[in-house]
């Protein structure tokens, strides 16, 4: 099994953009219509994505070990105020490095599951330094 290397590159949210975009309302995946009859009102992503703005920071995805939930360059909303459950992706600190990963818990067990195969599932023990930082909460892709 190959060991690789993830990082994260962190960023706090902008609270004060005066930038708005163009918000068409929700589209449906039929028939086309022209946007431009829809157009409802401006949007400001920041506010959309940040339901606690003062817990909430973005990171850049650098690595594949969460390839097939993320590729390398998304942009993860991460949230720190969210409960980190069993089943949600986190991102996580681990022994002097930073991780995204799903949380399994598994009786008194935390693990930490790549959804690369590529990837080793983290065991964490009491031995380990660990934190989770925030709860993943939007995935921002650039799709061309």
């Amino acid at each position: 099994m190959k060991r690789h290397k993830d990082t994260l590159e962190f960023y706090s949210i902008e609270n004060n953009s005066d930038i708005q975009i163009e918000f068409v309302g929700s589209i449906k995946a039929g028939f086309p219509s022209p946007a431009n009859d829809f157009l409802k009102d401006k949007i400001d992503l920041n506010k959309y994505v940040s339901v606690h703005p003062d817990a909430t920071y973005y990171a850049k995805v650098n690595g594949l070990s969460m390839e097939g939930e993320f590729s390398d360059g998304d942009l993860l909303v991460i949230d720190k105020s969210l409960n980190p459950t069993d089943g949600k992706i986190a991102v996580c600190y681990i022994d002097g490095d930073f991780t995204v990963k799903r949380i399994k818990i598994e009786g008194d067990k935390c693990l930490l599951v790549p959804t690369n195969s590529d990837f080793p599932t983290i065991e964490v023990t009491e031995s380990n330094q660990f934190q989770i930082w925030g709860v993943v909460s939007y995935v921002i892709k650039k799709v061309m």
